[in-house]
């Protein structure tokens, strides 16, 4: 189904959902400021499930997985949740949070690259462009952050790996067999996540002093409860069904650059030309590999 086909409704959805996700990069860097970053991970990550698990539950969903479930979400929720989400907020920490979505968006090319090492996926022509581009991509990025007396190249190194992780879960979640909706799964896989987060927040990092907050302190929390972890989830499943995977590309494309467009007014970053070269190299890269070729229909894929 072409763009031009789309509903009004998944079109407005479409770009609220680009929108949130790529704003949540510097509001996330904006938390920072005043919070621990697994104190901030485990506070969003908890109570935006909540709301999400009485939401799902209210819309008449069965919520409770099979005693033979539980082991497999919880697997899944390792790379998926606990990679994914506590590699990423560190990558944040270090560097700038549009730098830090340019390179969590490079995980499309890692997921095709770990599908053709451990799961017998082919390797084309596309796959070896997203490979260069992504690389290009990640050099421009290492190489300011090495030039700069500031720089983080550690937070690269965070950034990739949750990346990897991110990939290798989505592979992971396409080959596991649920009597629950993927919805239900996800909930589940943030709440357990969470778990071990907080374990992780106590035991590592002076607790925050919440009577200190300043009021936009308090307005990224709420940002990262409600939308992130909770509306921008629900509009994602829901046009996850619909939405051919080309238009479903264009919206991961964009999030790096609302996210480092939107880190500008949020909290002052300004970007480099690096930073925009390799945008535009990491969007041809998941152009690469998540577009499908001419005259040709591929299965959506669930990013």
């Amino acid at each position: 189904m072409p763009a031009a086909l789309l509903s009004r409704r998944q079109l407005w959805g479409l770009l609220a959902l680009t929108l949130m996700w790529g704003v949540n990069w510097p509001m996330m860097k904006l938390s920072l400021q005043e919070m621990p970053p697994l104190y901030f991970r485990a506070s969003t990550m908890c109570l935006g499930a909540a709301w999400l698990f009485l939401y799902v539950r209210g819309q008449g969903e069965r919520m409770w997985p099979r005693r033979d479930e539980w082991a497999t979400i919880a697997w899944l929720g390792l790379p998926n949740v606990l990679g994914w989400h506590t590699l990423s907020i560190f990558g944040v920490q270090a560097l700038a949070s549009g730098r830090a979505a340019i390179l969590g968006f490079t995980m499309p090319i890692f997921t095709v690259l770990l599908g053709a090492l451990f799961f017998g996926e082919r390797i084309t022509p596309r796959v070896r462009v997203a490979v260069i581009s992504a690389g290009i991509a990640i050099g421009l990025l290492l190489w300011h952050e090495l030039q700069s007396l500031s720089g983080r190249p550690v937070g690269i190194a965070w950034m990739l790996g949750a990346a990897l992780s991110w990939g290798l879960g989505t592979l992971l979640f396409r080959r596991a067999s649920f009597t629950l909706s993927p919805m239900v799964v996800t909930v589940w896989m943030l709440l357990l996540g969470s778990g071990v987060v907080w374990a992780l927040a106590i035991a590592f990092e002076p607790a925050p002093d919440v009577s200190s907050f300043s009021g936009a302190m308090w307005l990224s929390l709420l940002y990262g409860v409600l939308i992130n972890y909770g509306v921008a989830q629900l509009i994602w499943f829901g046009l996850a069904r619909h939405l051919p995977p080309a238009t479903s590309a264009m919206s991961v494309m964009a999030i790096p650059l609302v996210g480092t467009l939107s880190a500008t007014f949020i909290v002052g970053e300004i970007p480099h030309w690096q930073d925009w070269l390799a945008i535009g190299f990491v969007m041809m890269a998941i152009a690469s590999v998540l577009l499908p070729a001419p005259g040709r229909t591929v299965a959506a894929s669930r990013t």
